[in-house]
Formats: structure tokens, C-alpha cells, sequence
């Protein structure tokens, strides 16, 4: 029996963050975008990676507080 969970897509993810960051920062939003058209760390974007992607995102999500943006954070940070 397997204890490993399998991640949730990107862009469920995405959808989640822009549901409860209603003013999202700029220099936070283009990753944003990305990700909505992202199915895992491990696809693409243009010619960028997923994980730089994400590594980008939380770089620029410093101002997204509260305990959803916690969880995601943390969710998306063991995901790289």
C-alpha cells in the first residue's frame, strides 16, 4: 500500500490562489497565469520550467497572507 499523494494540477492550484488573493501583486501574477495553464510541476511554460515557475510565484507572493495562502505556499513548496 502507497502512502505517497499525488499533487494536485497547477492549475487547480491557480484557480484556488486567485479565489482568496483578490489584489494580487503584480510581479506575482504573470506566474499566476502561468500556472492556470499548468498540469504539473513538471510541464512547461513557453521555455520555462514548472519548478521555475513556482520558485518565481512565491518569490512574488510575499504580500498573499492569511492561513489559504499558508497552506498553498506550503503545498506548493513541497511540490519543488
Amino acid at each position: 500500500m502507497s502512502t505517497e499523494t499525488q499533487a494536485r494540477p497547477l492549475s487547480n492550484i491557480a484557480h484556488d490562489i486567485k479565489r482568496d488573493w483578490k489584489q494580487v501583486h503584480y510581479a506575482a501574477l504573470p506566474y499566476l497565469n502561468a500556472m492556470l495553464n499548468m498540469d504539473s510541476i513538471d510541464s512547461t511554460y513557453f521555455y520555462d520550467s514548472g519548478t521555475s515557475i513556482v520558485r518565481y510565484f512565491l518569490a512574488n507572493a510575499g504580500t498573499w497572507r492569511g492561513h489559504v495562502a499558508q497552506s498553498i505556499k506550503s503545498e506548493l513548496r513541497s511540490m519543488i
